[in-house]
C-alpha cells in the first residue's frame, strides 16, 4: 500500500492522443467560436450584407455606400474603432485565440499533418521540438493525401476574397467556368496567386505568422491595460506540476502558460487552461491555470507604471464613441439612394454651350425607374433624349439635354428635376449663359 501511495503522488504526463484530452471546459466553445467566425466571413458576402465594389465603394444590404457618404462611412469606422480598442483593452489578444482564421486553419493543418505523418511531424523552423516524421507513416500515400488536402483547402480559402469583390453569381460562374461579363479577364491569374499564397501558408508558415509576422497582434499590444484579460497561474500549488509540462505542449504559440508576461505571444485561447483542468479532473481537482482580469501577480514594475486602467480608457473613449454613433445615425437618416448631376457636354473651344448631360446614379441593386423634368424653360426651347430612365440594377446613365436657338442673351436659370418611383426627388440648378442671341 505504501508503494502505491508513493506512486500515486508522482505527476503523470499523458503522451497519448491529444485530440481527446482537451474536450473539456473551453475546448468546444473555442472551436465553435473559431469556425463560427469563419462561417460568418463566408456568409457576409453571400447574404449580401457587405461587399466591396471597386467602382463605387461599399455595398451594404444591396445599397451602395460611397466615400462621399462621409457621415455614414466615418461614423461607422470610428465607432467600430472605439469598440475594437475597448476589446483590446479588456480582452487583450482574444481575437487571435478565438476568431483569427490564421490560427484556425493553422491548427487544422497541424492536425492533418499529425494524422498523416505522425505527432512529431510539425513545422519546426527553430528546431525546438526535435521534429521528425514517424517511420511507419513516411510513405508516398500519406504524403500525397496530405498534399491533396492542403491544396483543396487552399483552393477553397482563395475563393473567400473573391466573394468580397464579386457577386455570388459571378463567383459561381468562375467556379463552373461559365462566360460572365462581370468577371475580369485576369481573374484566373489572381485566383492562382491566392491559391499559391494560401498553400505556402498552410504548408510551411502556420503559427509562425502569429509569432513573428502578424502586425495585427502587435497593434493590439498598444491598447493593453492593467485590467486586460490574461492567464493566471496558481503559484501556491506549484508543487503539483513540478515535473509536468502538459500545458506547454498544448500551447499553439509554444510559450509556457505558467510564465505569461504583459507582452508575449499568448492569444488567450484557453487551450492550456482546458488541458490543465482535464488532467486534474481525473483526480477530482481543478487546474492551476485560469483566466483573470486585473493586475498580474508577476507583473514587472515598469509595466504597471506604463499601463493605464481599463476604466480610465473607457471613460476617455465613451464621448468619442457617442460622437461616432451620432455621425453614423445621421449618415443613415440623410443617405441618398440616388444622385443627380448636370454638366456641360464636350465642345470645341470658343463654341456656345448648348448641350448638357443629365447624369443619374442609382445606388440600389434593384430595378428602379426615374422621371426627368426641366423647369424654367419653355418646352419649345429644349429637348431631352428621354424623360424616363430605368435601371435594372445599380449604375449610372446619361441623358442628353439640348437647348435650342432662341434664348435671350444673358443669364438664363433653369432647373432639372428628377423624381423616383419610390418618392425620392432632387433638383439641379443650371445657369446658362447666352452671350450671342441665337
Amino acid at each position: 500500500m505504501r508503494a502505491n501511495e508513493v506512486l500515486s503522488k508522482i505527476p503523470v504526463v499523458s503522451m497519448g492522443a491529444t485530440s481527446a484530452a482537451p474536450q473539456q471546459g473551453l475546448y468546444w466553445k473555442n472551436r465553435l467560436a473559431r469556425f463560427g467566425f469563419v462561417a460568418m466571413i463566408i456568409l457576409v458576402p453571400l447574404l449580401g450584407i457587405f461587399r466591396i465594389d471597386v467602382s463605387s465603394g461599399f455595398v451594404i444590404l444591396g445599397y451602395q455606400v460611397w466615400f462621399s457618404d462621409f457621415f455614414l462611412v466615418f461614423g461607422f469606422w470610428l465607432s467600430a474603432a472605439c469598440l475594437l480598442v475597448m476589446m483590446y483593452s479588456m480582452l487583450g489578444t482574444v481575437f487571435c485565440g478565438w476568431a483569427c482564421p490564421q490560427n484556425t486553419f493553422s491548427n487544422w493543418a497541424n492536425s492533418v499533418t499529425e494524422k498523416h505523418l505522425g505527432k512529431r511531424a510539425v513545422v519546426d523552423w527553430n528546431n525546438e521540438f526535435s521534429a521528425r516524421i514517424a517511420s511507419a507513416k513516411n510513405r508516398w500515400g500519406n504524403w500525397i493525401m496530405l498534399s491533396i488536402k492542403l491544396l483543396l483547402a487552399s483552393m477553397l480559402l482563395a475563393l473567400i476574397p473573391m466573394l468580397y469583390f464579386n457577386t455570388p453569381g459571378a463567383v459561381w460562374s468562375f467556379i463552373t467556368f461559365q462566360q460572365d461579363d462581370r468577371l475580369a479577364g485576369s481573374l484566373h491569374w489572381i485566383y492562382t496567386v491566392f491559391v499559391f499564397v494560401a498553400l505556402v501558408n498552410l504548408a510551411v508558415i502556420r503559427h509562425y505568422m502569429c509569432r513573428y509576422m502578424c502586425i495585427y497582434r502587435m497593434w493590439q499590444y498598444l491598447f493593453k491595460t492593467q485590467d486586460t484579460l490574461h492567464v493566471e497561474y496558481d503559484e501556491s500549488r506549484a508543487d503539483e506540476c513540478a515535473k509536468c509540462n502538459y500545458c506547454v505542449t498544448s500551447c499553439m504559440v509554444d510559450i509556457d502558460p505558467r510564465q505569461t508576461k504583459t507582452y508575449d505571444s499568448c492569444t488567450n485561447c484557453g487551450e492550456c487552461i482546458s488541458t490543465c483542468n482535464t488532467l486534474h479532473q481525473k483526480k477530482g481537482g481543478v487546474g492551476l491555470l485560469s483566466f483573470k482580469f486585473g493586475k498580474r501577480k508577476s507583473a514587472v514594475a515598469s509595466d504597471a507604471v506604463k499601463l493605464t486602467s481599463g476604466k480610465r480608457r473607457a471613460i476617455l473613449l465613451t464621448p468619442v464613441f457617442v460622437f461616432a454613433v451620432g455621425l453614423f445615425v445621421w449618415g443613415v437618416l440623410s443617405y441618398q439612394p440616388y444622385q443627380l448631376t448636370v454638366y456641360r457636354a464636350e465642345l470645341m473651344h470658343g463654341q456656345q454651350v448648348s448641350d448638357y448631360r443629365v447624369n443619374i446614379a442609382n445606388k440600389i441593386y434593384a430595378h428602379k425607374a426615374l422621371t426627368i423634368k426641366v423647369e424654367g424653360l419653355p418646352a419649345s426651347m429644349y429637348s431631352l433624349d428621354t424623360t424616363e430612365v430605368a435601371f435594372d440594377t445599380a449604375g449610372r446613365k446619361d441623358v442628353n439635354l439640348k437647348l435650342k436657338d432662341g434664348l435671350p442673351a444673358g443669364l438664363t436659370t433653369f432647373i432639372v428635376r428628377v423624381t423616383a418611383e419610390d418618392g425620392w426627388t432632387a433638383h439641379y440648378r443650371v445657369q446658362h449663359l447666352v452671350d450671342r442671341g441665337a
